[in-house]
């Protein structure tokens, strides 16, 4: 299992370095302690790494050190959510390089410094994750403040941000002597504007047109990863803001490049468009990806998890004890098979107990670790659904009186701007006090990493309920699949690729094929961004509309099938539960995940980079 170096000796300049990549990411989840994330786009982003530390990739990664965090979520009297900042001293957690450089952001020079965390892999590789801060004495009290919190402020604040992670992250690394990178890895499109900077870095002083054979130079050197089809998750900026943040020069290539004509700059159009490789996150995702983006040539690697790290403490004994070799190649998992299914019950009830005697620790009543747990846990917002499973009390206590106890336990973050998502957090809270004994929901606060693997291990099932076709991956359902927890969910995103009807968990909806079930629900229409459509509009609407049917076959799954299941057929269940993690655990992992962009993406041959990942792929 990797793990974090918090300090590797004095802060100096380390030199130049044997990595190739470099890898953007806004957000990266590596240690509750270090809350530079706010959900899947960070965990995911700190489970990739973990796995190129394992696999010794020569990968470096680039993020902001945000001083106030995301935001601690509490809850007042009235179930509301209330923000407050995190309280973090990065000199306990990280490593000051003495590096400095100035980038030029609203026509003053900002200076940006770098902390060092070191990721080190089952091996001793280790690969090195700079954030970058802005928070100096010699910045203007408003540019100290660039780097403050992750996703605030407004859209000015956003693009300062985004400025200093694209433009000042290239910047940074070759100040550190990072003179060897052959591919920059945009994880979404906030890195975008590190494409301007390595175009730029080929022009003649002055020179705001560059060639189209600099542009294709940039564009074998860059790797762009879309996360999600929601209209939100798209970072747009207009004309005016765009050229007072980032000057006459940036703008004027941008104006060159075709991508600031009109009345704004698309942050995914800029980094898709000056990428020679563009991916999608599951195959779905690359469906829906391709009619956004038709001029790119979209190709999909679906997202893992990093199956050591997110394994329980039972459940990695377990696999300790029948899969020797698992930490440093999850694909042992699939031999899981062969593992007795009384050891699996042991060693989720163990995980499963943990579970209880924290919420007992919190002051709830929880049932009986006999009853069906089931776990609800993820970001809160609309087309999430997270209310869905509650959206018909009568009928889910009446599932509970015709097979046994359910215990429903959420968790989940709204944005601060999102008001239904508040809403929704707010609703949740209050369900807990309209169920009888037969039915309780329990709403834990401040969803975190840490809460998240004690969930994803200790429930007895996972279930997903977003609309479709915005799920773009999902990862949660990994999380609890190497656990031995099946899902119940959508299917959308990773699940049309990991559901095997009873056999690894169950699906809500039909098994239509993929290209009939995206006409159906968006009507035939994912409108093209930039080019006058602001959300998927057509998308959602035909997913609200299924909305009712979703929950029907919802409930009546949960009441034909996996109740009974559970309650009276406790093998079989324990079946479901083995081949999640033969199936699933074995295969979404970021190991392979990871494998995946080496070969496909950075074009990392057999033997190139003299690392052990480059000997095992290919």
């Amino acid at each position: 299992m990797t793990e974090l170096a918090s300090k590797d000796g004095a802060g100096g300049r380390p030199g130049r370095t044997s990595a190739r990549v470099a890898y953007f990411s806004m957000e990266i989840a590596l240690d509750v302690a270090l809350p530079t994330y706010s959900g899947g786009l960070g965990v995911l982003a700190g489970d990739f790494l973990r796995s190129a530390a394992d696999l010794e990739l020569p990968v470096v990664a680039v993020t902001l050190a945000y001083s106030g965090g995301y935001f601690r979520q509490q809850l007042d009297d009235h179930g509301h959510q209330v923000e407050v900042p995190e309280v973090w001293k990065p000199t306990e957690l990280l490593t000051r390089l003495d590096s400095k450089i100035e980038i030029e952001i609203r026509g003053r020079q900002v200076t940006v410094a770098a902390w060092q965390l070191l990721i080190t892999g089952v091996s001793g590789a280790q690969v090195p994750v700079l954030f970058l801060d802005t928070d100096l004495p010699e910045n203007a009290p408003e540019d100290r403040e660039i780097t403050d919190r992750l996703y605030g402020g407004d859209a000015e604040h956003r693009l300062m941000q985004e400025t200093v992670l694209g433009i000042g992250g290239v910047t940074m690394l070759s100040e550190l002597g990072y003179e060897h990178l052959d591919r920059f890895h945009m994880n979404e499109g906030h890195a975008a504007l590190l494409t301007l900077r390595l175009l730029e870095s080929g022009l003649a002083g002055g020179d705001t047109s560059p060639t189209l054979e600099q542009i294709e130079a940039v564009r074998a050197r860059c790797v762009f990863t879309t996360h999600t089809p929601v209209a939100a998750g798209h970072d747009r900026f207009t004309a005016d803001l765009v050229r007072a943040t980032l000057g006459d020069q940036h703008s004027s290539v941008l104006h060159h490049l075709g991508l600031l004509d009109g009345e704004q700059l698309n942050m995914t159009l800029l980094g898709s468009a000056l990428s020679g490789y563009v991916n999608a996150v599951s195959l779905r995702h690359a469906q829906v990806t391709r009619a956004m983006l038709p001029e790119a040539d979209v190709e999909s690697i679906t997202n893992g998890v990093h199956v050591a790290h997110w394994a329980s403490p039972s459940m990695a004994a377990l696999f300790d004890e029948h899969l020797p070799g698992w930490r440093a190649d999850s694909t042992a998992l699939r031999y899981a098979v062969g593992i007795p299914l009384e050891s699996v019950r042991s060693a989720h009830m163990s995980s499963k107990r943990a579970l209880l005697a924290v919420l007992r620790a919190k002051g709830y009543a929880v049932a009986d670790e006999d009853g069906l747990t089931i776990g609800l846990a993820r970001r809160v917002t609309r087309y999430k659904r997270t209310l869905l499973l509650l959206s018909d009390p009568d009928r889910l206590v009446g599932i509970a009186e015709r097979h046994g106890p359910l215990q429903i336990v959420s968790s989940g973050k709204a944005h601060p701007d999102d008001a239904a998502g508040k809403e929704a957090v707010a609703a949740l809270v209050a369900a807990g006090e309209h169920f009888g004994k037969l039915v309780s929901v329990v709403f834990l606060e401040n969803y975190d990493i840490e809460l998240a693997a004690l969930l994803c291990a200790g429930c007895d099932l996972w279930l997903n309920t977003p609309q479709r076709p915005l799920e773009a991956s999902g990862t949660s359902g990994m999380k609890a699949a190497v656990n031995g927890v099946p899902s119940l969910s959508i299917l959308d995103g990773w699940w049309l690729e990991g559901c095997f009807e009873g056999l690894t968990g169950w699906a809500i909806g039909s098994h239509e094929s993929w290209e009939e079930g995206l006409h159906a629900e968006s009507g035939g229409v994912v409108p093209r961004l930039g080019q006058g459509a602001e959300d998927i509009e057509a998308a959602e609407a035909a997913a609200v509309r299924a909305a009712k049917a979703d929950a029907d076959d919802l409930y009546a799954k949960l009441d034909e099938v996996v109740a009974p299941t559970f309650f009276e057929d406790e093998e079989g269940y324990l079946r479901v539960r083995r081949a999640a993690i033969s199936l699933n655990g074995s295969f979404f992992s970021t190991d392979r995940m990871a494998r995946e962009y080496a070969t496909r993406a950075y074009r990392l041959s057999p033997g190139s980079s003299g690392t052990r990942a480059s000997r095992r792929v290919g």
